[in-house]
C-alpha cells in the first residue's frame, strides 16, 4: 500500500494526541509514506503553534521538531512544479480548499495517475479533505 500523509496526519506522528495511534497503524502497513515537499514547512509551524499554545513543553517540543527531521528522509517527498500548482489551483476551486491543502490534493492525484494499479491512501484529519480525496479517487 502507498499512504499520503496531509501535514494533519503527519503531525500526529509527532505529538501524541486523537489519530495518533492510527496514523502510526497505518505507516507501518505502507510500503511507501508520502507526502508533499511543502509538509515540512507547515509540520515545523503546526509543532511551533503547539508549543507556543503550550500544548507541547519545551523539551517534548524540541524532541518532536528532532524526530521529525531524522524522519523526514525516509519519506517520499514529491516537489511542487508549474503542472501541480495550476492542478492545486484547479483543485481549490473545485473543492473550495486552502492553497496548501489544495497542493496535498494535487499531489495525491499525481500519485493516483502514475500508480494506478497500487492501492494508495489519504490520511487527513480534516474532514473537506477527506471528501475531496474520496472524489478524486
Amino acid at each position: 500500500m502507498i499512504l499520503y500523509l496531509d501535514t494533519s496526519s503527519l503531525v500526529k506522528l509527532y505529538v501524541e494526541e486523537e489519530g495518533s495511534a492510527d496514523v502510526r497503524a497505518l505507516v507501518n502497513r505502507a510500503e511507501i509514506v508520502v507526502t508533499s515537499v511543502v509538509a515540512f514547512a507547515e509540520t515545523r509551524a503546526a509543532l511551533a503553534r503547539l508549543r507556543r499554545g503550550k500544548f507541547l513543553a519545551p523539551a517534548r517540543y524540541a524532541d518532536a521538531k528532532r524526530h521529525f527531521a531524522d524522519d523526514w528522509a525516509a519519506l517520499l517527498t514529491l516537489d511542487v512544479t508549474d503542472e501541480l500548482a495550476r492542478t492545486a489551483g484547479d483543485l481549490a476551486e473545485k473543492h473550495a480548499v486552502r492553497g496548501f491543502d489544495s497542493i496535498h490534493l494535487a499531489t495525491f492525484v499525481h500519485v493516483l495517475e502514475r500508480r494506478p494499479d497500487d492501492e494508495v491512501h489519504f490520511s487527513s484529519y480534516d474532514q473537506q479533505m477527506v471528501a475531496a480525496a474520496r472524489k478524486l479517487g
